[in-house]
């Protein structure tokens, strides 16, 4: 088929190229339950134009999908997120949002493969839907941090209590963010990284 004027399929953006400097790519993903905010942290943060799989709820999903506190979401990720962003020059990090959904989580398999950590994205007001979330973490052995998204009508608690709630570790770090802001969402990914370094550390001198 000849493409021509309109009909030209575009290639990717000039922006969306990875840098000639990147040296290192690493794989993270962003876990949680529905509607804590995952597509909207890799949306926020991404270099490049996100990839986002998002469909719009119907009534299919009535009694299957547990919907509890996220009433006013209208549209959920049935496949992955992806996005992307440099730290340095040399270091490039590729992003991929897991479904929410539980009868989606069967993608998670793929989505983890060669990933060196994740974020577990929780909201304070639906903590029980991050239980099943970081208990499969730990079966698979994937290094994570905890990031608390600050919905405006979220209770906060204090990182003990946290902690304690979810049965977390004392070396696991928990950080409060602003998935809708980049520098935040930011501050999220380089409390992974610092995490992971510490823990190669530690690996090496045993």
């Amino acid at each position: 088929m000849d493409f021509k004027g309109s009909d030209t399929i575009p290639g990717p953006r000039t922006e969306d190229h990875l840098p000639h400097t990147a040296q290192a790519a690493v794989k993270i993903v962003i876990v949680g339950g529905f509607g804590v905010g995952k597509t909207t942290m890799v949306g926020s943060v991404s270099e490049i134009r996100p990839l986002t799989t998002e469909e719009t709820m119907t009534q299919a999903g009535v009694g299957v999908d547990d919907n509890y506190g996220s009433d006013s979401k209208t549209a959920t990720t049935v496949a992955m997120d992806f996005g992307r962003i440099s730290i340095t020059d040399q270091l490039v990090l590729y992003l991929f949002g897991t479904p929410g959904q539980e009868r989606f989580w069967f993608l998670w398999n793929g989505l983890f493969e060669g990933a060196l950590g994740a974020v577990v994205l929780i909201d304070t007001r639906r903590l029980e839907v991050s239980f099943d979330v970081i208990g499969r973490l730990e079966e698979r052995g994937v290094p994570f941090v905890v990031a608390v998204n600050s919905f405006p009508d979220a209770p906060r608690y204090p990182v003990s209590d946290l902690r304690g709630a979810l049965d977390l570790a004392e070396e696991i770090p928990i950080i409060e963010c602003d998935a809708r802001r980049r520098a935040s969402s930011r501050d999220v990914l380089m409390t992974l990284l610092r995490f992971l370094h510490s823990l190669a550390l530690a690996k090496a001198a045993t």
